[in-house]
């Protein structure tokens, strides 16, 4: 009965359904990614290198010449798909950009949150750092 109790604990604490979310968020982000990269990014650089279309860059390894690799596909051909994988490594790059811009923006407001609070302020006569609750700086004797 401990282990049933334990798990539950365990499963309904924050950090498990937070890293749900993350996975779930993370899954539709990779989607938009992927359409990016091949909607929206890989077309004007293949209109830039000649009217390349990356997806149909591909070497059949058996069954013959095709002209798409949707037709490769059909016809059940064996292919070497390197145009796909460039796609799918520029969507990578895109994500591991993002991904790292986001923890970075993360990291920086945590130091910003936890900038300690000042424990001394400058004597006005003579600018020595004093204590907060000090009454009188101990190298000139102005009261503070």
């Amino acid at each position: 009965m401990g282990f049933v109790k334990e798990f539950k604990e365990f499963a309904i604490k924050g950090n498990v359904i937070d890293l749900a979310i993350a996975v779930v968020i993370g899954a539709a982000f990779a989607k938009i990614v992927d359409s990016f990269v091949k909607d929206v990014l890989m077309p004007p650089i293949g209109l830039l290198l000649g009217g390349v279309d990356f997806t149909n860059h591909f070497v059949t390894l058996k069954g013959g010449k095709f002209a798409t690799l949707a037709e490769a596909q059909a016809a059940g051909a064996v292919t070497l798909n390197y145009g796909a994988f460039l796609n799918t490594v520029v969507s990578f790059l895109i994500v591991a950009l993002v991904i790292f811009i986001v923890v970075k923006r993360l990291n920086a407001m945590k130091r910003k949150e936890e900038a300690p609070e000042p424990t001394t302020h400058a004597c006005p006569e003579c600018l020595s750092d004093i204590p907060l609750a000090a009454k009188r700086c101990r190298y000139c004797a102005v009261t503070v």
